[in-house]
């Protein structure tokens, strides 16, 4: 890899996410050398990845090079590279530029969807965890209306407007009330000649409450929000298969649809190496102790939704979001160079500053640790916060341009099939 040797510790980190960074910011002017690896050479911005699928924002306004978050750092090395093995015997990381060894070892991959092992539903079904899955989810929805007004099977034509999304947690309840808002203020004047008021959005959720992580006055309150925005919500329905025309779920009820979107659950991404039984806990997640150890090694950390740290507060681990991933990242940063320092760590300690889920146009809904408040004031604190959390100030400004454009135009400019994505149609002959 042309990596110079050091009479520094090398920490290889692998993974550019939100855990990471913030390992890579708190060691950047430590006396150790940084391997950053990663298969993407940009850091996303997960938050509003539904923006960039729904035509609000293009994919650089939440995209920010690895190398230039980190410009300048002395001893910081960042390789694009897939890692394929990691060899805990001899401390190597075996990728497909080559095979590097490490002093300390640092996994923060993430995670990325969990279909719970239903083959239909992955093979005919739209993820939405990066960004070129954005960009494909993006291209099939005009796709469908395009192909709806060729078509002159009215239940063909329903079913390509027709839109189901999976799972009522945060992404799902945002991408709705999204696509609601396109239904009700773009698609009219962007297809005059669609009845585009038959185009459906449904929100189906496994269990009693969309937003389950959050308050039940969150929940009912959000749910009111998309109710009045059109949007059907569905609950204690599961989904249980999808052949590219029919959601089939747990009851009688069925849904007739060329757009499956699944938002229902996660796991954590693992490497071959630390994927033994007794390291991995449920949604693939690895056993990490208080200080971020890999259970049985003392070299290797595990930080961020693929680490799964059980505490008294949190049985289950943290919630795999980036808040968590953040904090870990940096008090990992700081237990590194104690540990260099022959100093004792600090355990981690969680700080929970809240959760928020914007459902549409000036609504939205925030919990705070010690207050909790939804409408429009929710949503400028929504909109702040994930300004403030955008990497880069370009990325902020081009951010709140596009929204407040949108705000007074009511208009999405990116909806724009830019890498077609391809669907299989049968459609009936044209009358000319």
């Amino acid at each position: 890899m042309n990596i110079p040797q050091s009479s520094f510790p090398r920490i290889i980190i692998i993974g550019g996410g939100f855990g990471g960074i913030a390992l890579a910011k708190k060691l950047s002017k430590k006396e150790v050398q940084v391997v950053l690896l990663d298969r993407h050479n940009y850091h996303t911005f997960q938050p509003l990845l539904y923006q960039v699928s729904t035509g609000g924002l293009e994919p650089d306004s939440i995209a920010y090079p690895i190398r230039k978050v980190l410009q300048g750092y002395p001893n910081f090395y960042f390789r694009l590279a897939e890692v394929f093995q990691i060899h805990t015997e001899d401390r190597t990381v075996e990728t497909n530029i080559g095979t590097i060894g490490y002093d300390y070892l640092v996994v923060a991959t993430g995670s990325e969807t969990n279909f719970f092992g239903n083959k239909g539903i992955e093979e005919k079904g739209m993820a939405m965890k990066t960004i070129p899955q954005s960009l494909n989810l993006r291209s099939l929805i005009l796709e469908n209306f395009e192909q709806a007004l060729l078509t002159d099977d009215l239940h063909q034509r329903d079913a390509l407007m027709n839109f189901v999304i999976v799972g009522g947690g945060p992404t799902g309840v945002e991408l709705a009330g999204a696509l609601a808002e396109i239904k009700k203020g773009i698609l009219p004047k962007d297809y005059p000649d669609l009845d585009t008021r038959r185009a459906q959005i449904n929100l189906v959720q496994g269990s009693d409450r969309i937003l389950p992580a959050m308050s039940e006055v969150a929940s009912h309150k959000a749910e009111r929000f998309l109710e009045q925005l059109g949007v059907n919500v569905w609950k204690d329905i599961r989904v249980t298969d999808y052949d590219g025309q029919r959601v089939t779920t747990s009851t009688n009820t069925s849904f007739e649809t060329a757009t499956l979107i699944w938002a229902a659950g996660v796991q954590a991404v693992n490497i071959p190496g630390l994927n033994g039984k007794e390291l991995l806990c449920r949604g693939n997640r690895l056993k990490v102790n208080r200080y971020h150890q890999v259970e049985g090694f003392e070299e290797i950390f595990a930080i961020g939704d693929v680490a799964q740290m059980e505490t008294e507060a949190f049985p289950n681990g943290h919630p795999m979001m980036a808040q968590p991933a953040m904090q870990q990242g940096r008090n990992l940063g700081e237990n590194l160079v104690r540990l260099l320092d022959d100093k004792p760590m600090k355990p981690f300690v969680y700080r929970d500053k809240g959760s928020m889920a914007t459902v549409g146009r000036n609504k939205a809904v925030v919990d705070l640790p010690k207050i909790k408040f939804q409408g429009v004031f929710a949503w400028f604190v929504w909109m702040f916060v994930h300004l403030y959390f955008l990497i880069g100030f370009r990325n902020r400004l081009v951010v709140f341009i596009n929204w407040v454009y949108n705000y007074v135009r009511f208009d999405r400019e990116a909806r724009l099939i830019i890498r077609p994505f391809k669907k299989q149609y049968r459609t009936s002959k044209s009358r000319n």
